[in-house]
This record gives structure tokens, C-alpha cells and sequence, in this order.
């Protein structure tokens, strides 16, 4: 099996408060949690104007009511078909594309792809993959070549024809720090991304990443209370603009703090020597409604739908195939 048994296809939808998941997005997304219930509308329009007061707060400059720039979303959908069965595209990957307008002068530029990420090899390797081995293997650790596959997509669709002619750059993922790590402030300090932590201790979902060819950065954005998982490839301070990088931080903060208002809506700012804890009483809430253990329940199911409908129909071919990409 070669890269050219494999087609990447993407689309892409608009993001705003008329937003209803489609059938093949996972339900488990950030986007997709605050899209269902009564509240819907409510939700999405509270959503959007977080998002685009906190882009605003950190592109300040040149921007005395706070007001001159919006930010767009898109949902950006990623199917493979495995050219070998002829199947129907599997809904391999979601991310998330911004787009700011600015206002003033009615220009509209490109923001930052990524931010995001939801996939369904994902929770099928965090759902049922890795809690059958603990249950077999009780000492812990990951099984042997974990994340291998997921991280040989991610790479294909990378280099794929279908990413290369609709983006220009690599995307950026905005993740929260890991609550069972500790994080140390540094001095340095970058004037959107804010002050840079470090962690002496990758944690699982840094080991996951990197076969994804993802290196992390942690950063506390200015007027933020704790930092973010940045995973990018290359220079991530020089190969993106402040304009994207904000755009970046105004849209994923705002998840997090409808998430993790324990860490990201914390009454008190990270400390110098920083363990995030989702146990923090110290908070306070949005106006937005989440039920964060629907969405823990809502993994192991789309977990189970990849073993069905991809994992296992496919095995022998992406197993030939991943192992192929080592050689």
C-alpha cells in the first residue's frame, strides 16, 4: 500500500450562530457541544463575541473602542477514501480556520488553520485502544507504536495535494496544559503569545503529537490566567504573524473557558511554578452551556465508530502502510 491508495479531500463550512452539526462531524467537538440544546443560538452568538473581544484585547493597538476587527470561522473537514476499497470518505480530521475582518477599512485576511483538532483515530486510540491495554497491562504506559497510524494520516495529509492547494502554511493546534504536569515561567515573553512556560515532563498527549511531527510551546497570553498548549511545526514565532497568532488565542482561550473554567477562568493568575487542576474551586463560570460528561462519554462511542468503520475494515492495508513510512 502506497500514499497513492489514499484520496484527502477537505471541505469547509462557516462557523457562526446558524451553525448545526452535520452527520459526519464528531460530537465530541468543541464546536458541536455548543450547537445542541435549547440554548443553541444563545450559545454560538456568546461564543463569537468572546472570541472577537479577546482578539480585539490583544490586537489593541491602532484600536481605542476595542471594536475595529471580527473574527470569521470555518469548520475545515478532512475525508480519506482508501482508493483499495472504494469506501465512502471516512471523516478522518476536523480543525478549525479563522479569517479576521477588519472593520475600519473592510479588509479581509487570513487567520491561522488549526487552533482546533478532533479525530476520530484519536478517540479511537484514546478510548479503546489505550484503557483495553491498561485494563490487560495495569503498571501503565502507552502499548508499543501508539499513535504510529494517527500520526501517519496527520503527516499524508500534510503533504497531500488536497491541504498543499488550500493552505498556505501548517496548521497550528491550541490545546489546554495538562493537569497532571507542572509548568515553569520562563523569562522570555513574546508580545501576543505572552509569557512562555516550560514543562520538564512531556506529557502523553505531547508524545502523541510528535509522531504527528508536532513540537509544543507553552504560553500565557497578556490579560490570560494560565498557559496554552501550542503544537506546531517549524518557527512558531516567526513563521506566523501576530495577526494569526491572535486570532489563534482570541478563539481557543474562549473554548477553554467554556471547557476549563477551573484553569482558563481562574480567579487568580498562574503561578510562577504552575500545576493546572480541574479540582480549582476558585473560578467563574460563562454564560455558555456545556456538559463536559457527555462529551467523555460521547469519545468512547466515536471511538467504537472508527474500530467499525475504518479501523478494523481497513487493518491489514494501513498497518502495510504505516509500517511502510518507517522505512
Amino acid at each position: 500500500m502506497t500514499g497513492n491508495d489514499f484520496t484527502f479531500s477537505i471541505s469547509r463550512i462557516p462557523f457562526n450562530e446558524n451553525y448545526r452539526p452535520s452527520d459526519g462531524t464528531r460530537a465530541t467537538t468543541n464546536f458541536a457541544n455548543l450547537a445542541r440544546g435549547e440554548r443553541r443560538r444563545e450559545n454560538l452568538r456568546n461564543t463569537l463575541r468572546m472570541i472577537d473581544n479577546r482578539f480585539n484585547s490583544l490586537m489593541h493597538w491602532d484600536n481605542p473602542a476595542g471594536d475595529r476587527y471580527a473574527v470569521e470561522l470555518f469548520i475545515v473537514s478532512a475525508a480519506l477514501t482508501v482508493e483499495a476499497r472504494s469506501d465512502e470518505p471516512f471523516p478522518l480530521i476536523e480543525i478549525l480556520e479563522t479569517a479576521v475582518v477588519d472593520k475600519r477599512s473592510g479588509e479581509r485576511v487570513a487567520g491561522m488553520v488549526g487552533n482546533n483538532f478532533s479525530s476520530y483515530v484519536r478517540d479511537y486510540d484514546f478510548s479503546v485502544v489505550l484503557p483495553d491495554h491498561l485494563r490487560q497491562h495495569p503498571s501503565g504506559g502507552a502499548p508499543e507504536g501508539f499513535g504510529d497510524l494517527h500520526g501517519n494520516l496527520f503527516k499524508a495529509l500534510l503533504g497531500s495535494a488536497a491541504y498543499r492547494e488550500t493552505f498556505a502554511k501548517p496548521p497550528v493546534i491550541c490545546l489546554s496544559v495538562s493537569s497532571k504536569e507542572v509548568y515553569h515561567r520562563t523569562p522570555n515573553a513574546h508580545p501576543i503569545l505572552g509569557v512562555e512556560y516550560r514543562n520538564d515532563a512531556p506529557s502523553p498527549t505531547d508524545a502523541y503529537f510528535a509522531k504527528m511531527g508536532m513540537k509544543v510551546r507553552y504560553f500565557m497570553p497578556p490579560h490570560a490566567v494560565a498557559p496554552l498548549a501550542f503544537y506546531h511545526l517549524g518557527d512558531l514565532l516567526d513563521d506566523y504573524t501576530h495577526l494569526e497568532l491572535a486570532s489563534t488565542i482570541g478563539t481557543m482561550e474562549t473554548f477553554q473557558k467554556i471547557y476549563r473554567p477551573e484553569i482558563y477562568n481562574a480567579n487568580s493568575v498562574a503561578a510562577q511554578d504552575y500545576r493546572p487542576s480541574l479540582t480549582y474551586q476558585d473560578f467563574s463560570l460563562t454564560r455558555i452551556v456545556y456538559d463536559r460528561e457527555e462529551r467523555s462519554r460521547l469519545a468512547v462511542e466515536q471511538g467504537r465508530f472508527a474500530e467499525e468503520h475504518f479501523m478494523k475494515p481497513h487493518a491489514a492495508l494501513l498497518a502495510q502502510w504505516s509500517a511502510s513510512c518507517a522505512l
